[in-house]
């Protein structure tokens, strides 16, 4: 009986690929490289990008003139939000995936804090289009109160904590039109792993306790996808004083789910759900995006995460030397192999910027 499945090739709704403006950690041509490593077929890039944020029409030009004939993986752009430009967004709304508005610290100075500039943009970006807040912890609490006041649809980026699951679940039962991610790191480490990673586990939302790693696990039924949260930085950055925040994990995701597979914690209809159908159906990609595309894992495989193995420009991963069960054996993208036994064979250019499609 054969441990090899097929499976839709996988969407990630959450990457930083650096570029243009840090291609020193990552850039189009390594980070999609690396997804392709990861079963991943489509990534949706946010725009925080240091120097170069995408917060106008011009920037979002510039950037996807960037990607263009270098990616080997589909892409789709997310545009930021800042205080001063609403009036923008007309311009820009069927480019994107998304608009993305930052209300903790992270990567780059697109924080917005001010209430009365992020319900004017709650209220400015079309309803029908998705709206992703970075909100940590009491900002969830504000977010799902303008929720109901404004009467538009956002979703969570990268849950960590129980009381943001247990507040996101209430809003959801309450019928509020809310959706959340959860990223590996945050299924599987905890501040606990800190003094073994240090550097290498910082990044934003941090890593929490053991109860909130817990708590996302038993309320897998309302997440609804993985995001990696693609976010590499070099070793150099990762070691310093100030560790920059962030880890790569678009070649890790993938076997860390279908290990969770293997040890009974999901079953693999619910994997392909959020790690291509929900994606698909939340930031409006159509109910085939990518035709002709898919990928075959086999479900027994073990294997150590370990670095020579991956792609990402940034050289190291958070889980180096964890042992995970089911591997990556092909990745076919409209009707081409791109990955086969582990060698990717695509081209720059093979990958395309997409558009969302109402």
């Amino acid at each position: 009986m054969t441990s090899l499945v097929r499976l839709p090739g996988l969407i990630d709704p959450h990457v930083h690929l650096r570029d243009p403006g840090a291609t020193h950690k990552e850039d189009f041509l390594t980070g999609t490289r690396a997804a392709l490593a990861g079963g991943i077929t489509l990534v949706l890039d946010m725009p925080n990008n240091p120097g170069a944020p995408v917060i106008s029409p011009e920037a979002l030009a510039a950037k996807e003139a960037a990607a263009r004939g270098r990616i080997v993986c589909d892409v789709g752009l997310f545009y930021g939000a800042s205080a001063g430009n609403t009036g923008t967004y007309e311009q820009v709304a069927d480019k994107v995936v998304g608009l993305k508005l930052y209300l903790d610290h992270t990567t780059g100075d697109l924080k917005v804090e001010e209430l009365e500039a992020i319900r004017e943009i709650m209220l400015a970006w079309p309803r029908e289009k998705p709206l992703c807040v970075h909100a940590e912890d009491r900002t969830v609490a504000m977010v799902l109160g303008l929720v109901a006041s404004v009467g538009r649809g956002v979703h969570f980026c990268h849950v960590s904590e129980q009381v943001e699951i247990e507040l996101i679940r209430e809003a959801k039962e309450r019928g509020l039109p809310v959706t959340c991610e959860v990223t590996p790191h945050h299924l599987y480490l905890t501040e606990e792993d800190l003094p073994r990673l240090q550097g290498y586990g910082v990044m934003r939302p941090p890593l929490k306790r053991a109860s909130d790693r817990d708590a996302l696990w038993a309320n897998l039924g309302v997440i609804d996808m993985i995001a990696t949260d693609h976010a590499p930085h070099t070793i150099e950055e990762k070691r310093g004083e100030k560790p920059a925040f962030g880890v790569p994990g678009l070649e890790t995701s993938l076997p860390l789910m279908l290990t969770a597979v293997h040890r009974g914690r999901l079953s693999l209809d619910r994997l392909v759900e959020m790690m291509y159908s929900a994606p698909a159906r939340i930031f409006r990609l159509g109910t085939k995006p990518q035709p002709e595309t898919y990928i075959e894992v086999d479900l027994e495989h073990r294997w150590t995460i370990a670095t020579e193995r991956l792609h990402s420009k940034c050289g190291w991963t958070p889980f180096e030397g964890m042992g995970v069960t089911g591997a990556l054996e092909t990745v076919v993208l409209r009707g081409q192999t791109v990955v086969e036994n582990g060698e990717i064979k695509a081209e720059p250019g093979v990958g395309i910027v997409i558009a969302p499609s109402d």
